[in-house]
């Protein structure tokens, strides 16, 4: 018969036994909900980038939603019902007409009750007269956005400046090869990271406006157009859920600095758990010059 003291001692064992076991395993991959379809920049060569960016780390499994195209008929909108909470994370590379009123609400409540959002380069100028979106996205460029949408943001001299002039939002210069300032080293996405570090061929976005709210600059870039450092990599907190903004990624060219590919697999993940545990590889681009790799080889 056992005693009281018997049933302790192995209950104890069980459990670290249980403990042992798991304290090795692989963290569970987590799954994101890659959405294309529209955009005013050729998805359709940028996909097969983004989709092996992420799964080569390891951490995550990418499905793909391919929006009906512009002027589909109505009935493939209604057949396209995306089931965001199967998602710990969704990126959006898509820039293009309005989704239907029942996805977007269904998209807002998915990321009020704490679901992950990723974008990158110009799915912050789709949905502009989208409130809630705006909300999440922080800053965006063009889709009629001006002094109505918000302030325009920038950094200087380490304080964020909102400017409140009327105008347009969204610009930017011819693309080049520019170095992108870290703001915030003690983020995890950012944690590691060089203070300055060359990022290869893209555009460099620059006068974004927007509402700005529970909005945190991680990394800023000189614009040659507008002199001054604007956002690059963002983060923004609405409802429960956390937002990773990245507004790299013009082309597939751009896509394969090893930078991109880091900061993405990194945001992706804080926004997903609010944690990051991929590490900072070996060959990230310092301050002189940049490195590229192609994810599909």
């Amino acid at each position: 018969m056992k005693t009281k003291r018997t049933q302790v001692t192995l209950s104890v064992l069980v459990c670290l036994v249980t403990i042992c076991m798991f304290a090795g395993a692989a963290p569970e991959k987590l799954k994101v909900l890659l959405i294309d379809g529209q955009n005013n920049h050729n998805w359709k060569s940028q996909t097969p980038i983004l989709k092996p960016a992420l799964e080569m780390c390891g951490r995550f499994t990418v499905d793909v939603s391919t929006t009906p195209a512009k002027k589909a008929p109505k009935a493939d909108w209604d057949n396209w019902k995306p089931n965001f909470s199967k998602y710990d994370v969704i990126l959006s590379n898509y820039n293009g007409q309005m989704w239907p009123e029942s996805v977007c609400k269904d998209f807002e409540e998915y990321m009020k009750n704490g679901g992950g959002l990723a974008l990158t380069h110009a799915a912050d100028n789709a949905f502009g007269k989208w409130d809630e979106y705006n909300k999440m996205i922080g800053l965006g460029g063009w889709g009629g956005r001006n002094e109505k949408s918000g302030p325009y943001v920038y950094w200087n001299e380490g304080e964020i400046v909102r400017d409140m002039k009327p105008g347009g939002g969204g610009t930017h210069g011819a693309q080049r090869e520019y170095t992108i300032e870290t703001r915030q080293p003690n983020h995890p996405i950012m944690k590691g990271l060089p203070t300055s570090w060359m990022h290869t061929r893209d555009e460099l976005y620059a006068n974004l406006r927007g509402p700005g709210e529970n909005m945190t600059i991680l990394a800023t870039g000189l614009s040659a157009k507008t002199k001054k450092h604007e956002p690059i990599l963002l983060t923004i907190t609405y409802g429960e859920g956390r937002v990773f903004h990245d507004v790299l990624g013009h082309a597939d060219y751009s896509m394969k600095c090893v930078g991109f590919i880091t900061t993405l697999q990194r945001g992706c993940e804080w926004a997903a758990t609010g944690r990051v545990t991929i590490p900072v590889p070996e060959n990230f681009p310092g301050p002189s010059k940049s490195v590229v790799l192609d994810p599909t080889e």
